[in-house]
């Protein structure tokens, strides 16, 4: 992903809500899951890192990506913005 890509990107989350909370019992396989399913149906996906987490947003970002096949758009505080391109319900065209 470019630079370019990410910061159109970046512009689209600033608009959207968090879809997922990750609590106290950190990144769960059913968190994973349910972000998996998320990306049947959207392809920009933001989460929040609750204040009682305490594992390292970045950490749960990179292993999110890692085991949804994303890309990890960015990581701001407590807020991790994922992508992953749609082949069935494309909605994003991402400039080249």
């Amino acid at each position: 992903m470019t630079s370019k890509q990410r910061a159109y990107l970046k512009g689209l989350a600033m608009n959207i809500e968090p879809v997922f909370q990750i609590g106290k019992s950190g990144l769960t396989p059913e968190v994973t899951e349910a972000v998996s399913e998320a990306f049947n149906t959207r392809e920009l996906i933001k989460l929040a890192v609750l204040k009682n987490c305490m594992e390292d947003p970045r950490e749960i970002a990179s292993a999110l990506s890692e085991r949804t096949k994303s890309q990890v758009v960015q990581v701001i505080g407590k807020k991790i913005v994922l992508y992953k391109e749609s082949k069935d319900h494309k909605k994003i065209n991402l400039p080249l």
